[in-house]
């Protein structure tokens, strides 16, 4: 079995809680020089290149800067920090429910990402707490969606990451969420959903497919105010992109505030905070694989169209 090239320490620090951006160059390819992969493999055009590589910011493992005509190299690293996007800053606390030397377990607000990607970077969950607990070396032993409130689980260290990860891989961490939806006295409940369920690389939405099932949840009715919105206990028992949201949709209840279900809205604005995705990941509880120590982490927030429907409502 042939071994994965070891992987290089990065020679760049952080930058705002954000790790410099790595290329490995293919083994093969038809081209002469570093910078001619990098203009056809970076989006950011040749200009932005032949920039950064004449500043020096570009940078191979032991620190010193790719000169603009260093030939190619097959399976060269290379490093360097992109620019970051304009990012309006996501208003609302993170709260730390747990902390030790192995995890930390953050409270996270709606809007906010769990890591960097796309537009989001610098405003991110894993971010913050890099550079709010001066933990540079903090992962995600997860991720929860942008739009999706509650529990995150963090790895303080990196040799420990892939034990934590595996938990979540194999199911062994129960997890726990909440959602407020329309109220339909004629939905019988407790049930369990189950479905196949597909999402397709550059499409918003994923759907559910005929098949084997690939997703199953638990979905129990918690509480009701006569014909107005229901708050409901949701139990995944997988972890399909979106499950939750595509089988609260298909049993005719779907989640207040979803942008996606049962329609895809217009994008909201950035800055526009007034509407949250009315789910949120309430309780996370497993056995830690490091210290066997029995963990039940709640999380402390509370959905505001159920807090007040008319002041969520009101928002739109």
């Amino acid at each position: 079995m042939r071994r994965k090239p070891r992987i290089p320490p990065a020679p760049l620090p952080q930058r705002h809680g954000v790790d410099p951006v790595r290329v490995r160059l293919p083994a093969a390819g038809p081209w002469a020089t570093v910078r001619d992969h990098l203009v056809e493999r970076l989006a950011a055009g040749p200009g932005v290149v032949d920039g950064m590589l004449g500043a020096g910011l570009i940078v191979g493992a032991d620190g010193r800067a790719v000169a603009p005509d260093a030939p190619y190299e097959p399976g060269l690293y290379v490093w360097f920090h992109r620019e970051l996007p304009a990012e309006v800053p996501v208003p609302f606390p993170m709260e730390i429910v747990h902390r030790d030397e192995h995890i930390v377990v953050a409270d996270k607000p709606h809007f906010l990402a769990t890591t960097p990607r796309g537009s989001h970077v610098a405003e991110t969950a894993l971010a913050r707490l890099r550079r709010e607990l001066d933990l540079p070396a903090l992962s995600p032993a997860h991720r929860l969606d942008r739009l999706t409130a509650g529990l995150v689980l963090f790895t303080v260290r990196p040799g420990e990451r892939g034990a934590y990860q595996t938990l979540f891989r194999d199911r062994k961490v129960r997890k726990e969420y909440e959602a407020v939806a329309p109220y339909d006295p004629a939905l019988a409940l407790p049930r369990t959903v189950r479905s196949r369920i597909v999402k397709e690389r550059g499409t918003l939405t994923a759907r559910e497919v005929p098949g084997e099932p690939n997703a199953v949840s638990r979905i129990e009715l918690a509480e009701h105010r006569g014909a107005g919105p229901a708050r409901y206990r949701l139990v995944p028992g997988t972890g399909q992109t979106h499950q939750l949201r595509v089988h609260m949709n298909a049993l005719g209840v779907p989640i207040l505030g979803d942008p996606l279900y049962p329609v895809v809205t217009a994008p909201v604005p950035a800055g526009d905070f007034r509407r949250p995705l009315q789910l949120l990941a309430r309780s996370l509880e497993f056995t830690d694989p490091v210290t066997g120590r029995e963990h039940r982490f709640v999380s402390g927030r509370t959905l505001g169209a159920w807090a007040s429907y008319d002041d969520w409502a009101a928002g739109q």
